[in-house]
């Protein structure tokens, strides 16, 4: 169960790392297919994890606390904010778009584990370098830059 759960999150991980890339590419119509009302989709364009189910899912995994959930859920909102900004900037080259959404994953990142005890600092490390050797594994046939390091909100 344990196994099943980690590839489901290193799958989600990998997919929100690769999204970016794939809308990067698109025309720009990403903002014209936002869900309505403002509401944040369940899995958008490309895969983008929810906030709220990212914090589930990591919720589930390392036994967060509601002050973490609510915590980890106020990170992952602002990420992706910043991320849905960074996307809407056509001005921006492709290149330095991916950069900086590495960056941004890798803030987060940070900032959650920060939240952390040290036993769930140890599980997110291991999460972390899981989804990490999963992605690498996937560079040869993925192509140059498909594989960028996550996060996710899943």
């Amino acid at each position: 169960m344990l196994k099943h759960s980690l590839l489901a999150l290193m799958l989600a991980g990998a997919v929100c790392a690769a999204a970016p890339f794939v809308v990067a590419q698109d025309s720009g119509t990403a903002p014209q297919q936002s869900a309505p009302g403002g509401a944040p989709p369940e899995h958008g364009r490309g895969g983008h994890m929810d906030p709220a189910m990212r914090t589930e899912r990591l919720t589930k995994q390392l036994n967060l606390t509601s002050d973490q959930q609510a915590k980890v859920l106020d990170i992952l909102k602002t990420a992706q904010s910043k991320m849905q900004d960074l996307r809407a900037d056509s001005s921006v080259p492709q290149e330095d778009r991916r950069s900086k959404m590495m960056e941004i994953h890798k803030a987060s990142d940070d900032q959650i584990r920060a939240l952390l005890d040290a036993n769930q600092q140890k599980k997110f490390d291991a999460m972390q370098a899981k989804r990490e050797q999963w992605q690498g594994q996937g560079r040869p046939q993925g192509g140059q830059g498909a594989n960028a390091p996550d996060s996710p909100q899943q």
